[in-house]
């Protein structure tokens, strides 16, 4: 993890507040840099993560909630694999207004860090993806996740190898599983960044309540 240098594989990691990082997408998103440098980097979590969620969501009409969507990336693949109900939110207006139009059913500028104002069991999945990275979203966005979504419900996620522990994913994840708040379907280590060499935990979490 640490040994691998993780931090120093892509700038914005070196970002610490919400403010450097907004600022820092407003730019990226100029001409479209952002998706032009995420199919140079290889990035993969997108379609990673939608490849493993469509094993346990055969019902292509659920309620999704992409957290943390960018441009639209996660609501690409969804979309190319049957899906068509999905809601997007993610804290960057300039990204939000590259989204292709008609790809989400809503679309939200929203702090993932604080209480999402979303009433409970409202979603039946939530895909996050890029999003639980350096200077991101913290662990207790997990708690939020579950409690808007469904019984039965599924959270498919990567997380960035560099802040696993740094930020205490692990301890949350753990903390969720000792509760019985959800149990694991899948939890591996993506590919995610591979032209970086940058690696993500990628989980898929079934909800109990």
């Amino acid at each position: 993890m640490a040994d691998k240098d993780v931090e120093n594989k892509v700038p914005i990691y070196k970002l610490k507040t919400t403010e450097e990082i907004m600022k820092y997408y407003d730019e990226w998103g100029t001409n479209n840099k952002y998706d032009k440098d995420m199919v140079e980097w290889d990035y993969t979590g997108p379609k990673e993560t939608v490849d493993t969620f469509k094993k346990y969501a055969n019902n292509k009409e659920i309620k999704i909630y992409d957290a943390g969507c960018g441009t639209g990336l996660v609501g690409v693949e969804l979309k190319k694999n049957g899906y068509s109900n999905f809601d997007g939110v993610d804290l960057s207006k300039k990204l939000l207004d590259l989204v292709p139009n008609g790809l989400y059913k809503n679309l939200s500028k929203s702090d993932l860090n604080k209480p999402l104002n979303i009433s409970n069991n409202k979603y039946d999945a939530i895909l996050c993806v890029g999003t639980f990275t350096f200077g991101h979203v913290k662990p207790q966005a997990l708690d939020e996740f579950i409690r808007i979504i469904k019984n039965k419900g599924l959270i498919c996620f990567t997380i960035n190898e560099g802040i696993y522990k740094k930020y205490g994913f692990d301890k949350k994840i753990n903390e969720l599983t000792e509760k019985n708040l959800w149990k694991k379907k899948e939890f591996f280590k993506s590919n995610y960044i591979s032209s970086k060499g940058v690696n993500a935990w990628l989980g898929l979490y079934e909800v109990i309540k």
